[in-house]
Order: C-alpha cells, then structure tokens, then sequence
C-alpha cells in the first residue's frame, strides 16, 4: 500500500470510525498487534512463543493471524484442512469471531487461524464504509461474549502481515498497543521508521489509544559485529521502548514450527525458550506500570 493510498484508506476510516458506537462496557482484553511491513523479522514466531509463554504464566491468550501465509496456525499444530472458520470468514462479515477460535496443544492458548482467502479480502470489502473497523468490531463481539463467561482472554496478540495494507490497519485500528519485532540486520532502522509514521498516522486519525508497546530485538548473534550496532542503534533511537531481553539466533526456534509446536513446548530449556520467557515476564511488567501510571 503506497503512502498517498494510507493517507487515503486512514481519512476515510476516520470517517467511519465516528458513525461506530462506542464498545460496551466489557471485561476488554488487552490487544498487542504484531507489526512489522519487512518480512523474515521473526514477528510469526514471536507472537507464537510469546502467547505460549503468556499462556504458562497463566493468562488466557487468543493469536489472531491475519497473514494470508497463516504461519502462525500452522506453527500451532492447525493444519489447513481444519480452518473451516477463518479469520477471513470473520472479516467478510459471514461469521462471528468465536466461530473461528480453535484450542491448542497449549493450555490457555487459542488461534484464530488464516487462509490465502485473505489475499482477496482487501478487494471484497473496499467499497464497504466499516472496512477499517471490521476486526475492531469483530473483538468487541467477542469480549461481550466473553463477559458472560468465568475465564474471558486476557491478552489477544494480532499476527500482521509484513506489509501495511488493509490487514494491517483493520489490526492496528482494534489494539491497544504494537509490539515490533525487529531483526538484528541493515536496514531494521528504515523499516522501523516507516512503522513508526504509520502509527502515529493510525493514532491521530482512528485510534488515539494506540501506542508502541515496544520493540523486541530478534535473531540476534552476538558473534555479529553488526548486531551488536544494530542494537546499539535501535536503543539510542527508541530508549526505553526497546525491551532488554533480546531473541538469539537459535536452530530450535527455527525447528519448531515444521512440528506444529512453539519453541516452548518443542524444546523448554533452549535459549529460544527461555528468552521468551523473559520477554513475557517484561511484557507483564510493562502492563503492569501502564495499569499504574
């Protein structure tokens, strides 16, 4: 999606956006949209561990994947022949966000998987006037369901595809905060760059809670001279948004998802799992002082 095409596609969802009645008063979980337009960041996987370990901590987790490429449902063990609800059934309107949540091998961790379906969706729904807002409505559905109930989700992690189309505004639209995965490689500046206008674009124009929640340093190899710079870049532009653990490059993480399983459950004591882990307990913590502030 080219720069004038957001301009575009984010004034008339403002537009849309005020002709929405404002969500019930619900038991809201709190929303974290995945995001970053580069591919090969490590954002599939993060959403996948960081879920899981969401989950071990004992909060209840929903991965919505909204990327065509549905990696983040085959890395839960959801084969395609079992999507008969998807994400894209939810937003063309057909079905209720509830009808596609599926279980995993993960206790307190569900997925609301993708299908290529969604390559079109951006054509069906074009001319529709709520076409920003329609995964935004679609979780207010689900969290006024979810009151009724004695576990609601507690956290819903938004897998975005890597490029900023309508995918990616319908998620940042519907979350509280980004969480940015970001590769310890040339270039992660540029692209941060990037991400970081468009949600500020998205915050000012049709959803002014958003925010950075903040950037998870990923594939990072300390035998690299140039990791070591990138980090030592990102942290002097973006301070203390920068979470302090950092994802090493490591072969199990990379083999987790031909099993179906996150790293967590493939192999508990790698230095992939355990870094998730500790970017759990930072993730919680974070929430916890915005609770307090």
């Amino acid at each position: 999606m080219t720069t004038d095409i957001l301009d575009l596609e984010l004034h008339d969802a403002a537009k849309e956006a005020s002709d929405l009645a404002p969500p019930g008063r619900t038991a809201r979980p709190r929303i974290l949209a995945l995001a970053n337009q580069k591919g090969g960041v490590g954002k599939t996987t993060t959403a996948i561990n960081l879920g899981t370990a969401l989950a071990a901590i004992g909060e209840k987790v929903l991965i919505l994947d909204l990327d065509p490429q549905g990696n983040a449902s085959t890395g839960l063990g959801i084969e395609h022949k079992m999507r008969h609800v998807s994400t894209y059934h939810v937003l063309s309107g057909e079905q209720d966000l509830r009808r596609a949540v599926m279980d995993t091998a993960v206790p307190g961790l569900h997925v609301a998987p993708s299908t290529l379906d969604l390559l079109g969706l951006e054509l069906e729904i074009s001319q529709e006037r709520n076409r920003a807002h329609r995964l935004r409505l679609a979780i207010e559905g689900l969290a006024l369901g979810d009151h009724l109930r004695a576990e609601p989700f507690t956290y819903i992690l938004i897998d975005c595809p890597p490029s900023l189309n309508l995918l990616t505004i319908n998620a940042l639209a519907a979350a509280d905060a980004v969480l940015v995965p970001l590769q310890c490689e040339f270039f992660a500046l540029e692209g941060l760059s990037q991400l970081i206008r468009t949600v500020d674009q998205v915050k000012h124009a049709i959803n002014p809670r958003l925010e950075i929640h903040g950037v998870v340093l990923t594939m990072y190899d300390p035998r690299n001279n140039l990791s070591g710079q990138v980090v030592s870049d990102v942290r002097e532009f973006m301070g203390s948004k920068v979470f302090e653990t950092m994802i090493p490059r490591n072969v199990r993480v990379s083999e987790a998802p031909s099993h179906g399983k996150p790293v967590l459950l493939y192999d508990l004591k790698c230095a992939g799992s355990q870094a998730y882990l500790r970017l759990a307990s930072e993730v919680i913590q974070r929430e916890r002082g915005l609770k307090a502030a």
